[in-house]
């Protein structure tokens, strides 16, 4: 079955929603998960492989804080290169957010007929 267009859309700006959360304080695996799952209904199980590759293309770094409850929790923050991404995807976000509205708005954007070139 193939994924709804929802699905896709999730996938496609997950890593820019956690590089403006942690643009906006650094934070834990788990909590990003957890403010995803509210905002955009995203699963916790998505978080933790993404966060490994930020890490790994230098995009985050990490440091452990003590806790009093349990064990010490992994916090990420935005290197440099995490904020020049963050940047440059927010420009391209609202860049492709604005042609998008404007075609789904536009009532005289004709829809291509199969076999016209796109």
């Amino acid at each position: 079955m193939p994924e709804t267009i929802e699905i896709q859309l999730k996938k496609g700006v997950l890593g820019l929603c956690v590089l403006a959360l942690l643009a906006r304080a650094d934070s834990y695996a788990y909590e990003i998960a957890s403010r995803l799952s509210d905002a955009i209904d995203m699963g916790e199980g998505t978080i933790y492989p993404l966060m490994r590759r930020m890490q790994t293309d230098g995009l985050v770094e990490t440091y452990l804080v003590e806790s009093s409850s349990g064990p010490s929790r992994k916090y990420y923050r935005l290197t440099q290169a995490g904020r020049t991404a963050l940047d440059a995807q927010a420009t391209e976000w609202k860049s492709f957010t604005r042609a998008v509205d404007a075609v789904v708005s536009d009532s005289s954007v004709v829809a291509a007929q199969p076999g016209d070139a796109l």
